[in-house]
């Protein structure tokens, strides 16, 4: 039986820190991290080239050390450092699938990962490893929305697949909302003016000046992301 041919060649998938929790309260569960390594296999074994952006809200989210106090610089330093243990986590359960993988920073840390050079980057991508992008963008004030739209323009990824624990874009808060109702495709401009919470004004200007969709989908049904790469209708499609 012939293997389906996928919609896109290379994608960035966005992944927050919270899809690693699983089960517990905080922190990453190793189980539930490994079956998402287990979807992004299924998808790189159709020959889709993948980049990876890694949030940190299971350990740490620079607006919450903010409203407690903390200096914006510094509690946003916290999230990247978050960011770099979650990619290290995601980076041993991909290996253990039989994945060759390159783990990036954008915060200079040898030991651990390499740092962001565009072109190596891309021949990575070529040679068919997985590359997880960490630390946003190395600066404070960025979100990881931000970082994964800048680095998936630089490496010229066709699509954005940001895994969410939706499945789309509503109108309002589905989880907190009954009647909220859900967009299959919807503009950045009205993403913009309706201040709907898919990505932050500034990633979202980032895709539209850029004609860079991005497809919102639920994470936690299995097998979305392989449908999403595959051209399914699923999730919410920005453009």
């Amino acid at each position: 039986m012939a293997q389906p041919k996928p919609a896109y060649e290379r994608i960035l998938l966005k992944l927050s820190g919270e899809s690693l929790i699983g089960k517990v309260p905080y922190g990453i569960d190793l189980q539930t991290t490994k079956s998402v390594a287990q979807e992004i296999k299924e998808v790189s074994d159709l020959g889709v080239q993948i980049a990876i952006m890694i949030g940190g809200g299971n350990f740490f989210r620079g607006s919450s050390g903010v409203e407690a106090g903390m200096d914006r610089a510094s509690a946003d330093y916290m999230g990247l450092l978050g960011t770099i243990i979650n990619g290290i986590a995601l980076q041993d359960a991909l290996e253990k699938e039989g994945v060759m993988t390159r783990l990036i920073s954008a915060i200079e840390i040898k030991a651990i990962a390499e740092p962001f050079v565009r072109r190596k980057i891309i021949r990575h991508l070529e040679k068919g490893r997985i590359v997880i992008f960490s630390a946003g963008t190395g600066s404070p004030h960025f979100t990881t929305d931000t970082a994964a739209a800048l680095r998936a323009l630089e490496i010229k990824a066709q699509v954005i697949l940001k895994a969410t624990k939706v499945d789309g874009v509503y109108t309002s808060d589905p989880l907190k909302d009954e009647k909220a109702k859900k967009f299959s495709t919807i503009k950045y401009l009205d993403v913009i003016n309706r201040g709907l919470k898919v990505m932050d004004t500034t990633a979202i200007s980032l895709c539209k000046d850029n004609d860079l969709p991005v497809i919102v989908f639920n994470l936690k049904r299995r097998g979305n992301i392989k449908r999403v790469v595959l051209g399914q209708k699923v999730g919410t499609l920005v453009y």
